[in-house]
C-alpha cells in the first residue's frame, strides 16, 4: 500500500507516540533520555518519529530545563590537522549519549570568539568546550554568566574558568630544546608561525631553556604571524640560515613547519642530523615516517576531546570531578633527525 501522505504542519510528539504505540511520556523519554528505554521502545520510537518527519524542539525544550541538550565546541580552525584528533575524541566520547555536539569555528579570532559565546548563551547548551585560556574579560564574563559546565582545552594555567584539561606548552618546548642541548647543539634556531598564544608560550620555552644554556641569541628566532605550511618551514629555514649560517639545530614550533625545514635541507645537501637537528611539535603520523624520521613532542589530543566531554557530561548530571584542572603531559618522541651526531 502507498504510504499516507505526510500532512502539512508541525508533527506532534503525541502522534510519534500513538504510532510506535508507546505513550507521550515515554515518546518524550525517548527524546531526553534514550538509554532508559528498552532496545524494542527505542527502535519503534525512532522508526515512527522518522517516518512521520518529527524534529524535537529544542528551544522549547530549553525553555523547559532551562538547557539544551547541546555540547558547544569552539576551535580555531577547520584545516589545522591538529584539531582533526581533537574532535574525534569529543565525537567518540558523546556517541550513545543524549548530546549533540555543535562545533564551530572562531579562526583565531578573540573578537569572533566572543560573538560565538553570546550565540551559544543565547542557545542555552548543556555544557561547553573552549579552545585555550586566553578569553577576552568579555568572553570570560560571558562564559562564567553561562550557568553551565566549561572545559577549556588545549592547555593548563592558573585561572580555570570552570575546568581544564590540556598540558604545559612552555614545559614541553622547554624540554624539547633541553633534548637539543643534551645532544651537544648550541646554535638552535625557533621558527614560528601564525604565533598564537599557545605558540607564545613555546616561544618563551625556547628562550628560557636558552637562557639557561647561556646560549640565548635573538636573532636565532624567526616568526611570522603567516598561517602555517610545509612550504613555509623551508623559506623560514632559507632566511634563517642567511641570518645565522652557523645553525646547528631548530626547534620547530608544529610538524608541518619541521617537515618543510627537512625538504630545505635536502634541496641544499644539509646532512640530517650531522649539520642540523630538527625537532617539531605534535607528533603527526608523518613524523615517524620520514626520511629520516623526524622527532616532535607527542601531545595527547584525543585524550583531551575525550576526557573534556567526559568531564562535561559528569558535571552536568551532578557528578563534578575531583579535579577540575587534568594535566595530560606531554612526551618527547626522539627519532633520528636530532639523534646524537656520528663521530
Amino acid at each position: 500500500m502507498p504510504r499516507k501522505s505526510r500532512k502539512l504542519g508541525p508533527i506532534r510528539l503525541t502522534e510519534v507516540a500513538k504510532l510506535a504505540g508507546v505513550s507521550p511520556i515515554t515518546a518524550s523519554r525517548f527524546f531526553r533520555n534514550p538509554e532508559a528505554l528498552s532496545v524494542s521502545k527505542r527502535e519503534r520510537v525512532e522508526s515512527a518519529a522518522k517516518e512521520l518527519g518529527y524534529v524535537p524542539n529544542l528551544a522549547a525544550r530549553a525553555l523547559a530545563s532551562q538547557r539544551t541538550e547541546v555540547i558547544g565546541v569552539l576551535i580555531p580552525s577547520l584545516t589545522n590537522n591538529v584539531f582533526n584528533d581533537v574532535l574525534r575524541g569529543i565525537y567518540d566520547a558523546s556517541e550513545g549519549s543524549r548530546y549533540t555536539i555543535q562545533f564551530v569555528n572562531t579562526r583565531y579570532s578573540i573578537l569572533q570568539e566572543e560573538k560565538l559565546l553570546r550565540l551559544f548563551q543565547a542557545q542555552k547548551p548543556a555544557g561547553l568546550i573552549v579552545t585555550g585560556i586566553n578569553q577576552t574579560e568579555e568572553s570570560r564574563a560571558v562564559m562564567q554568566a553561562m550557568n553551565c559546565p566549561i572545559v577549556q582545552i588545549m592547555e593548563t594555567g592558573p585561572d580555570p574558568v570552570d575546568m581544564m584539561v590540556g598540558f604545559s606548552h612552555y614545559d614541553a618546548a622547554f624540554a624539547a630544546v633541553s633534548h637539543l642541548l643534551q645532544q651537544g647543539r648550541k646554535r638552535i634556531g625557533f621558527i614560528g608561525a601564525r604565533m598564537d598564544p599557545r605558540v607564545q608560550r613555546r616561544l618563551e620555552g625556547y628562550r628560557d631553556a636558552m637562557k639557561a644554556a647561556s646560549l640565548f641569541d635573538p636573532n636565532l628566532i624567526l616568526t611570522t604571524p603567516t598561517p602555517t605550511a610545509m612550504t613555509l618551514g623551508g623559506t623560514l629555514l632559507a632566511d634563517l640560515l642567511a641570518k645565522a649560517p652557523d645553525l646547528d639545530a631548530v626547534f620547530c614550533i608544529n610538524d608541518d613547519l619541521a617537515l618543510g625545514v627537512l625538504f630545505e635541507c635536502q634541496r641544499r645537501g644539509i646532512a640530517i642530523p650531522e649539520k642540523l637537528a630538527i625537532i617539531g611539535f605534535n607528533d603527526m603520523e608523518f613524523m615517524a615516517s620520514a626520511v629520516p624520521s623526524l622527532s616532535s613532542v607527542r601531545t595527547n589530543r584525543y585524550e583531551m576531546g575525550r576526557d573534556a566531554v567526559t568531564m562535561l557530561v559528569e558535571a552536568v548530571e551532578g557528578r563534578r570531578p575531583a579535579k577540575p584542572v587534568v594535566d595530560l603531559g606531554f612526551e618527547l618522541m626522539i627519532r633520528e633527525s636530532s639523534a646524537p651526531r656520528n663521530g
